[in-house]
């Protein structure tokens, strides 16, 4: 194959996935029918008034994904074989919140692997016109491309969950000050957790709130409480839950178990921005060395200069 017939071929497809886009959307010539002109008012009597009501979709992607279900789970088995790592993935998804289930990151996972040797492709057609070998270029790019896809995927992932995970840490302290007082008051835990869930909007008092409905559910507390602390796997979250378990099981009073971690809590987050600020002070100096320290001297340097010129 050379690089031309390669461009025209991927030109080819990018045309007729256009065009057949195009149709789809353009509006349907003709008068409707009495019974397609009656069906949305008698949808709830009716189950063909409902078929006839349901959204159509004429796009080609449903199609292609039928044609391709068996090629796209052939692949996902090739990845969980090749990568593994399927525990790892799991807590990540979890930790950022991401509705996607494993099998759907390994989807995503082959998107963006056909990306990457798509974009090998379109840089070996590239790379041909200069005299270089089409065939191992194009093998070499689309390894290349599809690795990188793949980790990109991965990346973006990771990035999500450390990223949840450390609003989730600087969350903490005020979540567990307000279980303390709750608790202190008089509530029961389930009825302090309920009231941190209702009145909190960060991302733990959403995963409070998911605590609180598999509760509500009939799901045991402390079997509520252990599924999130292993699925967010937050050291602080983690280390809280185990105190309240145990306090729980023991009968200890959670008042003071509460008090004492939102003590460690407040000392955990001065501590974290104290070395947050040790480690940027050459980032720091950048707008001081840059920025203010120029304007300065200009101003001090400049009016010594003008009376200078005016003067000679």
């Amino acid at each position: 194959m050379t690089p031309l017939i390669g461009a025209a071929l991927l030109a080819g497809l990018g045309l007729g996935g256009g065009l057949w886009l195009l149709v789809s959307a353009s509006p349907r010539i003709g008068r409707p029918r009495l019974a397609s002109r009656l069906a949305p008012y008698l949808v709830d009597v009716s189950a063909e008034a409902r078929a006839m009501t349901a959204a159509r979709r004429s796009d080609p992607l449903p199609v292609l994904g039928a044609l391709l279900a068996p090629v796209v789970e052939s692949a996902r088995g090739a990845l969980d074989a090749v990568l593994g790592g399927e525990a790892i993935i799991r807590t990540r998804l979890r930790q950022s919140g991401s509705p996607l289930t494993f099998q759907g990151h390994r989807t995503r996972q082959l998107f963006g692997a056909l990306l990457g040797a798509a974009s090998g492709i379109a840089l070996a057609i590239l790379v041909a016109r200069d005299g270089v070998p089409f065939v191992p270029a194009a093998i070499g790019a689309v390894a290349a491309g599809g690795i990188g896809g793949i980790a990109a995927v991965d990346a973006l992932l990771a990035h999500a969950a450390r990223r949840r995970s450390a609003r989730i840490a600087e969350e903490f302290p005020t979540v567990v000050e307000f279980l303390a007082l709750s608790v202190a008051a008089g509530e029961s835990i389930l009825e302090a957790l309920r009231r941190v869930a209702r009145t909190g909007s960060g991302e733990l008092a959403g995963e409070l709130d998911r605590v609180v409905q598999r509760a509500a559910a009939g799901q045991p507390l402390a079997t509520a409480l252990a599924e999130v602390r292993d699925d967010l796997a937050v050291p602080a979250v983690s280390r809280l839950i185990d105190q309240v378990l145990a306090a729980l099981d023991r009968g200890t009073p959670l008042a003071e178990v509460l008090r004492a971690h939102a003590l460690d809590a407040r000392d955990e987050s001065k501590r974290r921005l104290l070395e947050a600020a040790g480690t940027r002070e050459v980032a720091m100096l950048v707008p001081l060395v840059m920025l203010i320290l120029p304007v300065t001297v200009l101003f001090a340097v400049w009016p010594g200069l003008m009376v200078l010129q005016l003067g000679f």
